[in-house]
């Protein structure tokens, strides 16, 4: 569900994710165990997501669409300052990416946020994290419409994958099993989507910026396209310290702790094994939509989640002629990653 940002990244990309790299890095020894350990860090950060959302939003009046202003804004400031006080000129882009950035937060960064967050509280954490895991194959889709990038094998087979899996996890068996309504369904395919459309617009930024100046200005302008869903709305009242508390989690520990960690841990390892590897995810939110949240997948489902990342992980998996030059394609789609 991740690739990788540059390998220079001197902070990290917060709150949609890391940026992918198109280089790729060979570590050996023990920085690539470090590799393994801060990506897997990174994961088990991002996983926190559905349990802070759900935290939130029942120990306070707020509404999914304004935990997804609040979260966007909080996030824009933490990383307005962050640059301001260490890097000021990561500030700086040319007037001609700005409709780029702009369409990137409207349309793609604040929009997957209400998807995702309403994602969590109809269908659960495990389920929701696990359904937007296509996002890379719908990615692989869009590629196809538009820039031409062929259909191989590889990705008709990661494509069957994730529709079959999507399938069996929409179909519960079990009485106490998850029970994914039609909306629900459709929110949580929505918010891959809109993951994947993040991917359209960072594939033209990547490599013109910093990763920390994407994610300022796409968190920007998204704060301010659901700006106008706020005018005239109270702030939320009635918050228990536990929602305050879950809030600050969302904030600080699901996005930039966990992006910091994915960030550094790139550093040692190749985009592919960091895609790889980051599919850590889909067992550390189960696991705590099950112990947390009460949560459970019947064996039809738990197989689903399986044929779903079997599949990412078939899409990642990159052919031997690449694997020895130890650099993404060109064209190789990049994505923005985790919750």
């Amino acid at each position: 569900m991740t690739e990788t940002p540059s390998a220079d990244v001197a902070l990290a990309d917060v709150g949609a994710g890391p940026v992918a790299s198109q280089q790729g890095t060979r570590a050996t020894g023990p920085r690539r165990w470090l590799g393994f350990g801060l990506v897997i860090l990174a994961t088990a950060f991002w996983s926190t997501a559905g349990l802070f959302i759900t935290m939130t939003v029942k120990g306070s009046s707020i509404t999914p669409l304004g935990l997804a202003f609040w979260r966007v804004f909080v996030t824009f400031l933490c990383l307005l300052v962050a640059i301001l006080v260490s890097r000021p000129r990561l500030l700086r882009v040319a007037p001609r990416d700005l409709p780029w950035l702009i369409g990137m937060g409207a349309l793609a960064v604040g929009i997957f946020q209400v998807l995702w967050i309403l994602a969590v509280l109809l269908n659960g954490v495990s389920v929701a994290t696990v359904i937007q895991c296509n996002a890379p194959v719908m990615v692989t889709l869009l590629a196809w419409v538009f820039w031409r990038e062929p259909l191989t094998w590889r990705k008709w087979s990661a494509i069957g994958l994730a529709l079959a899996g999507t399938l069996m996890i929409a179909r519960p068996t079990g009485p106490r099993a998850v029970q994914i309504t039609l909306t629900g369904l459709v929110v949580a395919l929505g918010a891959a989507l809109a993951y994947a459309g993040i991917t359209l617009f960072t594939k033209k930024l990547t490599g013109r910026y910093n990763p920390w100046t994407i994610l300022t200005y796409s968190f920007g302008f998204a704060a301010l396209a659901l700006l106008p869903f706020q005018i005239g709305r109270l702030l939320p009242q009635h918050v228990t310290p536990q929602a305050w508390g879950a809030f600050v989690g969302l904030v600080l520990l699901t996005t930039i702790g966990g992006y910091t960690c994915y960030a550094l841990g790139l550093r040692h390892l190749q985009a592919s094994v960091a895609s790889i590897v980051a599919m850590t995810e889909v067992p550390f939110a189960a696991f705590i939509g099950y112990f947390f949240l009460g949560e459970r997948l019947d064996a039809w489902q738990v197989l689903g989640a399986l044929t779903v990342v079997s599949g990412v992980v078939l899409l990642s998996l990159r052919p031997r002629r690449e694997d020895a030059a130890g650099v993404a394609g060109p064209d190789q789609p990049q994505m923005i990653a985790g919750a």
